[in-house]
């Protein structure tokens, strides 16, 4: 049997400063995707550091990119650059209120991600989110020593989805309900 999947979504400060949330969250609506946890806060230090958590080989690979991308020396720390990614989201998570919010239903993760587009703006096909909402591209995010705006998080790793929604919402907060089109989106012969 086919299980139902939960993505976590995160409305970053562009989006919320900007007024899309509610064009956004739209588009997941429509496509059949079940809210079950809606919020907005303040994203605190400990918080966005377990979100953004990466191990030493992830800051490695990463790092080496920044190194080429930014004209750091050879023997610049690759590790140290890629912590640079890192504390640069979590900074800019914390320019103003986020939105949580954790959808629920078949192919939750990949339906999020393919609504979401790449974030490589340069990439991300017109109709998705990035595709439609942001015209950043790495190049200016560098020289604006920033991350890319890509206006949203989404959870990008099914077995990833129950750590991510526990680092922002507790399990009293996370709602089951029945959701009359689910007959439709989900019906069985």
């Amino acid at each position: 049997m086919v299980e139902k999947e939960r993505a976590l979504i995160l409305f970053k400060p562009d989006a919320v400063q900007r007024g899309i949330v509610g064009e956004i969250l739209s588009r997941f609506e429509k496509v059949g995707l079940k809210i079950i946890a809606l919020k907005m806060l303040d994203a605190k230090e400990e918080q966005l550091a377990k979100h953004y958590y990466k191990d030493e080989e992830w800051l490695a690979r990463k790092g080496e990119g920044v190194k080429k991308n930014k004209g750091y020396p050879e023997d610049y720390d690759a590790k140290k650059a890629g912590q640079e990614i890192v504390d640069g989201l979590i900074k800019d998570m914390k320019l103003c209120p986020i939105i949580a919010m954790v959808l629920e239903g078949y192919n939750a993760v990949k339906t999020v991600r393919r609504l979401a587009g790449s974030t490589n703006i340069n990439e991300a096909s017109p109709g998705t989110i990035r595709g439609d909402y942001s015209h950043d591209t790495f190049d200016l995010a560098n020289v604006s020593n920033r991350p890319g705006i890509t206006i949203i998080h989404a959870t990008d790793d099914p077995a990833e989805s129950d750590k991510e929604v526990s680092i922002w919402f507790e399990k009293n907060e996370i709602h089951s309900y029945d959701k009359p089109d689910e007959k439709i989106h989900y019906r069985k012969f």
